[in-house]
């Protein structure tokens, strides 16, 4: 990994040099805009819409349009005159608990990394965090944007997320919320119930981006030069309409099912083990004795009778 930033964490007085690497990447598959009849590139050229000629890349500056649709033209040099005071710094605000922070606030996550000379502050930070369960709020400038952000403990390795600022959160405002929907208790008691059936430990290894596989494909098959089967699509037939209580039983029904027919096979797998396993013993057994020797008897568990006196 390339790092991305360089800088320090200022936490009160001490000052720990470290550097920032994404933690996350895109594995979405890249495509060019090309000619359909013989695949050229697209190319996009930066044309003036009051001069009609092609500028070229460093006379291009930033625009902010007013509402009249006046130009304020802004320079490279404008914008560096700007004060970010958190250009070099990861300023610590203060410190929260993390269940306060909402997940829609986080943006992007950034691995934090000490330079050596800031090794030990670092592992003393890290430690005093995990130990603390809470997460440090702070102030930080990326790429000419300040952001809140927060630094938190994940493998041994300190993370900063980036925060959306609150204004920059819409407000969900949607007509069915001033609307008096009626939920009945046995609706609410069976989706419950539905809810525990499907819990399980998270484990993000088990899911994949199934589009992203299937389009490789695609493209493998395309440079192959052999046809690639398309599955057909998903059609939803038409059925009667069923109540919600009705939906959610025959849910937790499916749900039972689906349940009891992973313990039964599990127990089929186990008992096949258990039963080959029996078979090999009794076989490696009968290979250890000699040729021609002919395997015990197996003495009778049930009791005999005794004799009667004379």
């Amino acid at each position: 990994m390339r790092s991305m930033w360089k800088g320090a964490i200022s936490f009160g007085l001490v000052m720990i040099p470290v550097r920032l690497y994404a933690a996350t990447e895109q594995k979405d598959i890249s495509f060019r805009q090309v000619h359909r009849e013989d695949g050229g590139r697209i190319r996009f050229r930066r044309f003036c819409s009051i001069d009609d000629e092609e500028i070229p890349y460093e006379d291009i500056a930033k625009g902010y349009e007013l509402p009249t649709g006046e130009m304020v033209v802004l320079t490279d040099e404008d914008m560096s005159d700007l004060p970010l005071p958190t250009t070099k710094a990861i300023e610590v605000l203060q410190f929260a608990p993390a269940e306060q922070l909402d997940p829609i606030l986080f943006n992007r996550s950034y691995y934090v990394e000490p330079e050596t000379a800031g090794a030990r502050a670092y592992v003393l930070l890290r430690n005093a965090l995990e130990q603390s369960g809470r997460v440090a709020v702070a102030q930080v400038a990326l790429r000419q944007r300040e952001s809140l952000a927060t630094l938190r403990v994940r493998d041994g390795v300190m993370v900063l997320e980036t925060l959306l600022w609150p204004d920059e959160v819409r407000t969900a405002d949607f007509p069915f919320l001033e609307q008096d929907i009626e939920v009945k208790p046995q609706e609410l008691t069976m989706a419950a119930s539905l809810i525990d059936s499907m819990t399980s430990e998270f484990d993000p290894d088990a899911f994949h981006d199934n589009y992203r596989e299937a389009l490789i494909e695609l493209v493998e098959a395309k440079v192959a030069g052999r046809e690639l089967l398309q599955p057909g699509t998903l059609e939803i037939a038409a059925s009667p309409s069923v109540s919600l209580a009705d939906a959610l039983r025959a849910s937790l029904a499916a749900q039972k099912a689906s349940v009891d027919g992973k313990q039964e096979a599990k127990a089929i797998g186990v008992g096949k083990s258990a039963a080959d396993g029996d078979g090999a013993d009794d076989e490696a057994a009968d290979d250890d004795k000699p040729d021609g020797a002919k395997p015990a008897a197996k003495k009778s568990t049930r009791s005999q009778p005794r004799k009667k006196a004379s």
